[in-house]
Formats: C-alpha cells, sequence, structure tokens
C-alpha cells in the first residue's frame, strides 16, 4: 500500500518537469538537491521560470495525487520522506528524496532496511577475477544477515546484486534462511523498468525476492545527472561502500566520495597495479580506504574485528590434487599449465576441474577457461 503526502509528491514531480534544466548542472546535483522547491526553480531555470513556477502553483493536492496512479498501476508503491517507515539512512543526507518508488513491495523494503547495509560498488567492465569477488562478497555478507545494496549496472554491481541472491537460494529453507539478508538495486531511472534494459532478468529476480527502488515518477526518461543522485542513494542507505574494481573515470568513485561525506567508511578490493580497471580502487586504497578482500574484512570493517564472522563456509573440503590445481588457476595460469604444475595427467584433470566446478570452487569462463571463485 502506498504512503505518501501530496508535498512530497509535488517534489517528486518537480524533479521530473527540471530534469534538462538539471542535466546542464550536473556537475552540482548534490547541492542543488538540497534546496527547497522555489530555490531550485529559481537556481537551475532560465527564460522558462516563471512558466515553471505557475505550473508548481497550480499543482494543487488532487493533481499531486494523481501523480501516484501510474505508479500504483504498475504494481509500483510510493513512500514519502514524512512517513515513519522512509529508511532513516536517507535522512542524513542533505537533500534526501522526497519520494521512493517501490519494486517489490513497502513491507520488503522496511524488512531489508532492519538490516545493516552494505554498498558493493564497481565498473561495469569488471574483469573476472572483480565479478566473482562482487558475487563472493555479496553472498556472504547476505547469507550473514546484512542487506546489499548496489545500483544493477552490469559488471560489478550486477555481481554484488547476484550473490545475494544466490545467498538466499542457497539457505532454502534452512533455518539461517530467516536471518539472512538480502538485496536493494537503486535505480537511476523510474522503479517500473529495468536500467539497462540488458539487466531485466536481475531486476526480476530482485523484485521478487528483494527490492529496486528509484527516487523518480514512472515514466521518467534517464539522464546522466540520474546517476550521480542515485550514487548518493547508494551511499546514504549503506553502513559501509565497498567499491571492488574501478578505473579512473567509474562512477563507483563519486559513490565512494558520497559516502565519504557523509561519515561512512569507505573499502576497496586491491587489483594488480597493472590493471586499468583496479586504477581507481587502488587509489581509494592508497588514500586509506579499508582493504576487503573478503566479507570477513567487511563485517571486521562494521563491527570490530573478530566481533562477527560470515556465515560458514558450505562447499566441501578438497583433497590435495584439487588444491593444487586450484591454486595454479588462481595464480592466472591456463588449464594446461596448471594440470602441469599440479602433476595431474590431463585425462584426469578435465574430471578434477569438473569436480571443482561442481563444488563452486571454479566458474567456466569464456574459450574454457575457468574463474576462480572467492
Amino acid at each position: 500500500m502506498s504512503r505518501a503526502c501530496p508535498q512530497c509528491l509535488a517534489r517528486s514531480w518537480l524533479l521530473a518537469r527540471l530534469s534538462g534544466h538539471l542535466e546542464v548542472a550536473r556537475a552540482r546535483i548534490g547541492e542543488l538537491l538540497a534546496l527547497d522547491d522555489r530555490e531550485l526553480i529559481a537556481a537551475v531555470t532560465g527564460r522558462d521560470r516563471k512558466d515553471i513556477e505557475r505550473e508548481y502553483l497550480r499543482l494543487d493536492v488532487a493533481a499531486a495525487t494523481a501523480n501516484a496512479g501510474p505508479a500504483e498501476a504498475r504494481g509500483i508503491e510510493l513512500l514519502c520522506g514524512c512517513d515513519p517507515g522512509y529508511p532513516a539512512p536517507l535522512r542524513a543526507l542533505p537533500g534526501p528524496s522526497p519520494m521512493l518508488y517501490v519494486a517489490g513491495g513497502l513491507d520488503r523494503l522496511v524488512r531489508l532496511c532492519e538490516h545493516d547495509t552494505v554498498a558493493i560498488v564497481g565498473s561495469r567492465r569488471a574483469s573476472a577475477y572483480g565479478v566473482e569477488v562482487a558475487r563472493s562478497v555479496g553472498r556472504e555478507l547476505a547469507a550473514s544477515g546484512l542487506t546489499v545494496v548496489s545500483g544493477m549496472a552490469r559488471g560489478i554491481d550486477a555481481a554484488a546484486h547476484a550473490g545475494a541472491l544466490r545467498a538466499g537460494d542457497e539457505l532454502g529453507a534452512h533455518a539461517d534462511a530467516r536471518q539472512a539478508g538480502g538485496t536493494i538495486a537503486v535505480l537511476p531511472g523510474p522503479a517500473e523498468r529495468p536500467y539497462p534494459a540488458s539487466q531485466s532478468a536481475l531486476y526480476r529476480s530482485i523484485v521478487e525476492r528483494g527490492v529496486a527502488i528509484s527516487e523518480l515518477p514512472c515514466g521518467t526518461s534517464v539522464w546522466k545527472w540520474c546517476f550521480l543522485a542515485r550514487n548518493r542513494l547508494i551511499a546514504a542507505l549503506a553502513k559501509l561502500t565497498v567499491v571492488v574494481e574501478a578505473g579512473v573515470r567509474s562512477g563507483a568513485l563519486p559513490t565512494a566520495a558520497a559516502a565519504r561525506e557523509l561519515g561512512r567508511p569507505v573499502g576497496a578490493v586491491p587489483g594488480r597495479v597493472t590493471s586499468a580497471e583496479a586504477a581507481g580502487s587502488n587509489a581509494l586504497l592508497a588514500a586509506g580506504a579499508r582493504v576487503i578482500r573478503d566479507a570477513q574484512d567487511a563485517l571486521d570493517c562494521l563491527y570490530g574485528v573478530g566481533a562477527r564472522s560470515v556465515r560458514a563456509e558450505q562447499r566441501e573440503a578438497l583433497d590435495r590434487q584439487q588444491q593444487q590445481l586450484l591454486h595454479a588457476l588462481a595464480e592466472g595460469e591456463t588449464v594446461a599449465a596448471a594440470l602441469a604444475r599440479a602433476g595431474i595427467a590431463p585425462e584426469r584433470g578435465l574430471a578434477v576441474a569438473a569436480e571443482l566446478e561442481l563444488g563452486g570452487w571454479l566458474r567456466r569462463g569464456a574459450g574454457g577457461s575457468y574463474v576462480v571463485i572467492p
């Protein structure tokens, strides 16, 4: 059931109405979103200022409430900043979203926000290593009772969401499933459709078991400023922001900056110093970000070293041959070189690799290669 007041609906309408103007001024989007309605109109409009002011003044209670209709018709629920169920961490923003449009249910959003939250973000053009680390950290944090927040973009974001969803699948009917976390996708566009469109399958899975949220009304176009605005919401929702892999121009870096402005801790996963995909995340580490090697490091950052442990690993122990092959593959060697290093005959090696894949230690990559699952 939607919970929205006319004043917050009016503000939401105004953001959509001013989208083109906000695009021009997107470099200072955080500052602009902290302004009240009249100040915002004055700050970004030009010759059409008087027209927009008149439209805004004519937006009476009935008209503002009518803006909720298209959302509800698409199964999107509304939650405004005046409601006690509004996520408390978002109130720390200088300009918190006046309205959240929620796909997946308000009750589920409230439940997910009752868990501690960790943002896992990074590059769209992630390496296989980065994707597997994001999936592993997302899975273990969700299995340990935390909620994973990200932006549903390709690469690191998608892997983090997928890992969190997988934790729920693995627990299934197990008693610990009641204590498991889940995932929240913060979209740059309206909540009724996936962005990008190529993520439609992931979007459906998130809406079925987690939530996708947006601060924009249904039907709103996606502008560049929407990504910057979305990043601040991700940072605000999370008690810790983890950048898994990011180049120097990655959108994950503004998310980390927003987290720091809010006084929230930032962590990063170490990457190869020769990798362009990791240049931004490595720079965060050089600037003092916490080193995050796995989900346990994230828990130690949040609660203190050893205060809370990740849920016990469900994978079976490895024999000597399996360990040797896994270690060689983790060092980046080809399958043939890894088999030779481990002293495993090729005909036996394929069986060992299959055992590791079935056991959740390896994932088959492009061209018959294997990627080690952390």
